[in-house]
C-alpha cells in the first residue's frame, strides 16, 4: 500500500489559482495536486521556486491528491538532487497533434508520417510484431498484481498504480528493451490541451475510477512489418493491450479535449529513477 505522505524534491511546472482550481504541477510527478484554500504562502513559495527554477522540498498525500507542506531543501539534499537529475544537452521541441484530423492508416509509419531525428540516433529496431508481442508479454509478467517470482527480481512493475509513477515504469521498461532485448526504445510525453489541461481515464481494470495527469510518458517502440516499419507505444497503464494505432492509443488516454501536445521521443529519461515506485 502506498504511503499517506510521502517527501520529494521536486521542481514546479506550474502553479494555477483560480476559481476553478488551485494546483501545483510538478516535473517530476504526472499526479495533480490541489493547494489548500486556506494557504496563500504556499503558493507563493511555489510560484517564487518557479521563477527562479529552484527546487522545493515537498511533502504530498498522493491518496487525497494534496500538497500538505513546502520548505527549501538542505545543502546535502540540494546536491544528491543535482547529481541525480540528468537533463537533455538538446532536447526537441514539442509539436501539436489534433486526433481528429490523423489518419490512422499512415500516422504510425515511420519515416511517412513520424519523421523524428531522435530516430536517426538508434537503428536496431523490432524486426517483427511476435517480436513485439514477446517483449510486451514479458513486460506485463513483472506486474506486480501478479505472484512472481519476477525476473527483474527484487523490483516488480506496478502497473495497478495508476494515479502517478509513468516515468519510473516508462523507464523500467525501456530498460528492459535495451538491456534484455537490444533493440531501440524511446520515450513519448503527451500533454492534453488546452485548458485544463488534463488528461483523464477511467481505471476500471484496477478497481478504481477516474484518474487525471497533466502529462503521460510511455515507451515508443519501431516494428518491422512486412514492408513498412510501424511505431508502438507500449503503455501497460491505459491498456494491456498492444496498440497497432497510434490514434486509438492516444484516444484512450484523452476525454476531455481532441488535442496533444506531443514531447520529443527521447532517447533517455529527463531525470533518471533510481527504484521504482513499488505498492
Amino acid at each position: 500500500m502506498r504511503p499517506t505522505k510521502e517527501t520529494g524534491i521536486l521542481t514546479v511546472a506550474d502553479v494555477r489559482e483560480g476559481r476553478d482550481e488551485n494546483v501545483v504541477l510538478f516535473n517530476e510527478r504526472q499526479q495533480i495536486f490541489e493547494l489548500p484554500g486556506s494557504k496563500a504562502a504556499l503558493a507563493g513559495r511555489l510560484r517564487e521556486a518557479l521563477d527562479r527554477g529552484l527546487p522545493v522540498k515537498a511533502v504530498l498525500n498522493p491518496r487525497r491528491g494534496t500538497l500538505d507542506r513546502v520548505e527549501s531543501p538542505s545543502d546535502r539534499e540540494l546536491r544528491e538532487f543535482e547529481k541525480e537529475r540528468i537533463l537533455l544537452d538538446r532536447p526537441e521541441k514539442p509539436f501539436k497533434v489534433d486526433l481528429d484530423r490523423i489518419d490512422p492508416t499512415t500516422f504510425n509509419i515511420v519515416d511517412h508520417y513520424l519523421k523524428v531525428p531522435t530516430f536517426k540516433l538508434c537503428s536496431k529496431v523490432i524486426p517483427s510484431y511476435k517480436v513485439a508481442k514477446d517483449i510486451f508479454d514479458f513486460c506485463a509478467a513483472q506486474s506486480c498484481n501478479l505472484p512472481g517470482p519476477y525476473a527483474i527480481a527484487p523490483y516488480c512493475i506496478p502497473f495497478q498504480y495508476v494515479r502517478d509513477g509513468c516515468y519510473a515504469r516508462a523507464h523500467k521498461m525501456r530498460q528492459i528493451i535495451t538491456d534484455r532485448y537490444g533493440y531501440c526504445c524511446e520515450k513519448v510525453f503527451s500533454f492534453a490541451i488546452p485548458y485544463p489541461n488534463r488528461l483523464a481515464l477511467k481505471a476500471g481494470k484496477w478497481g478504481g475510477c477516474c484518474v487525471t495527469w497533466w502529462y503521460h510518458v510511455a515507451p515508443l517502440v519501431r516494428v518491422r512489418i512486412k514492408i513498412k516499419l510501424l511505431s508502438f507505444k507500449l503503455d501497460f497503464v491505459l491498456a494491456m493491450g498492444l496498440s497497432l494505432l497510434a490514434r486509438q492509443r492516444l484516444r484512450d488516454g484523452v476525454r476531455h479535449r481532441p488535442e496533444l501536445h506531443v514531447d520529443p521521443l527521447l532517447p533517455e529519461p529527463v531525470q533518471e529513477p533510481d527504484h521504482l515506485p513499488v505498492m
